[in-house]
């Protein structure tokens, strides 16, 4: 193994700070695993990076990517369960405490010392990674490494929709936000037992829309561009609004249109980042009586069962791969994700899978 690897290196707070680099192979301790990486999703939090307009400032310079799978290439001394050639896909949470309450009781991904992969640690878009053993886990034979790519951003959405948001048979869901996160968190809610789902986008979401009805069964695309998003949502059932709605944008704008369209007692969650002061008035959530809440990564849980739905196809994440490529493509693949001309990207840092 040669002891240097290229990687996509995020290496200061600036627009367009991110280069290919030279790297050196990291090395693993006794309860680690050094994975080869076959392949490596697109986040929009990569292209936020990219352009310098993420709401904290991660660490630099730090290896890129947190949606990955691959091939242990190496396991440490006191790792079980994991060996050599095992395929496996890997959880974020590159560091945590391990010994406050929240990792005690399996609320790790909320745990104040997290420290996420490509964020604060060296993540995956390189050949090597190295990865604490428990964040691993085994992928089945039947889901090739193109689709495993998409389990961290299939758990976000499971998390988000499934976990810290109550949706019954036949509640009316709106998703706002037709990005990768958006986009899964519909499938979600339609496994929930959703009645109607909608789903809301701006202009340039329109081919991201189209996939929304098309391919993933959403009831009814918004394009804000040519309809008011409140109006459409209110001009369905008795026109108290959305039982639930989930904003997968996170700026001050949805924020605003979620305590709008949903109806009283109902339920906002939001799972967008989004850095801009509010600057409305939160009254009328109050006067609803609605419930708005967070919803952050995910844990060991949310992980085994994401990987059953992807595998059978519960979870379809093959429409949302718009491109796989080789790790030199980074460029290109954050280009048209951020035009939106692409839903998701793939990068195979160690050739096609």
């Amino acid at each position: 193994m040669s002891q240097k690897m290229p990687a996509a290196v995020h290496y200061d707070h600036k627009d367009g700070a991110v280069e290919l680099r030279d790297v050196r192979v990291p090395t693993i301790g006794k309860e680690d695993a050094l994975l080869e990486v076959r392949s490596v999703s697109v986040c929009g939090s990569d292209v936020h990076m990219w352009r310098d307009k993420l709401g904290h400032k991660p660490r630099v310079p730090v290896i890129l990517g947190h949606e990955f799978s691959g091939v242990v290439a190496q396991a440490g001394k006191r790792v079980q369960g994991f060996k050599e050639g095992d395929r496996v896909a890997s959880e974020t949470a590159a560091e945590i405490c391990g010994i406050c309450i929240l990792c005690r009781t399996g609320q790790y991904n909320l745990c104040p010392q997290r420290k996420g992969f490509g964020h604060y640690a060296d993540g995956a878009m390189t050949q090597f990674v190295k990865v604490p053993a428990r964040c691993l886990h085994h992928l089945p034979d039947g889901l090739p490494f193109r689709k495993s790519a998409l389990l961290e951003p299939s758990c976000v959405a499971y998390q988000c929709t499934a976990v810290n948001t109550r949706i019954r048979p036949g509640d009316f869901v709106v998703v706002l936000g037709p990005g990768p996160i958006g986009l899964l968190a519909l499938q979600v809610a339609r496994l929930q037992g959703a009645l109607k789902v909608f789903v809301s986008g701006v202009g340039e979401d329109a081919p991201r829309l189209d996939i929304a009805v098309r391919r993933l069964g959403a009831d009814r695309g918004i394009n804000t561009s040519l309809e008011d998003p409140v109006e459409a949502v209110k001009s369905f059932g008795d026109g108290l609004g959305a039982d639930v709605v989930i904003d997968a944008v996170g700026i001050s704008e949805t924020l605003r249109q979620s305590i709008a369209m949903v109806r009283p007692g109902g339920q906002i969650t939001k799972v967008g980042w989004g850095p801009a002061p509010v600057g409305f008035s939160l009254d009328p959530l109050v006067a609803k009586g609605a419930t708005l809440q967070g919803s952050f990564s995910h844990n060991y849980g949310t992980w085994e069962r994401v990987i059953q739905l992807v595998t059978d196809g519960k979870i379809n994440v093959e429409p949302l791969i718009s491109r796989v490529a080789p790790l030199e493509g980074w460029h290109e693949a954050f280009s048209k994700m951020e035009e939106r001309v692409e839903v998701k990207a793939v990068l195979t840092p160690n050739g096609p899978i």
